[in-house]
């Protein structure tokens, strides 16, 4: 038996939407026996404890239902975080508008790290607004790792 993440992901993006919330990402960690489903929302303004446990509590009736898990899992919802790395493509576009570093795996203009505004995502590549450098454009498949940076 397998776990339907794609089924996962869509009972998760029905439940935000449904709250007002944006469902950032879902990961599943562990191994076969009591696996971590980690589920991350977002909203304007940031998100509240009780805005996890309502999608908490939705999902975890919905799964129990539709049961696209086989065995026993720990559901977990939060924030996607102050300094969150970016991992999916989406998440360039949804994070635009906030500051990241990025490094790349290969240098682009003898620069191999960035920091600056994150100005999303185009054909595959990430804009960013390097304030009086100018606009940096890089390949998606060039990026190592970005990261946000928590505007304090």
């Amino acid at each position: 038996m397998s776990v339907d993440v794609g089924k996962i992901e869509a009972i998760a993006t029905r439940v935000a939407n449904g709250e007002g919330l944006t469902l950032i990402d879902i990961e599943l960690k562990g191994g076969k026996s009591n696996p971590l489903l980690r589920v991350y929302i977002d909203k304007p303004g940031g998100v509240s404890h009780a805005d996890c446990a309502l999608v908490s509590e939705q999902m975890s009736a919905i799964l129990d239902v539709e049961d696209p898990f086989p065995g026993s899992y720990l559901l977990e919802v939060s924030s996607p975080g102050l300094d969150r790395t970016l991992v999916k493509p989406r998440e360039y576009a949804y994070f635009a508008g906030r500051r990241v570093r990025v490094v790349l795996r290969q240098p682009v203009a003898d620069r191999k790290v960035f920091e600056g505004m994150l100005v999303g995502l185009e054909e595959g590549r990430v804009k960013l607004d390097l304030g009086n450098d100018g606009v940096a454009e890089v390949e998606l498949s060039n990026i190592l790792k970005a990261k946000l940076l928590p505007d304090l």
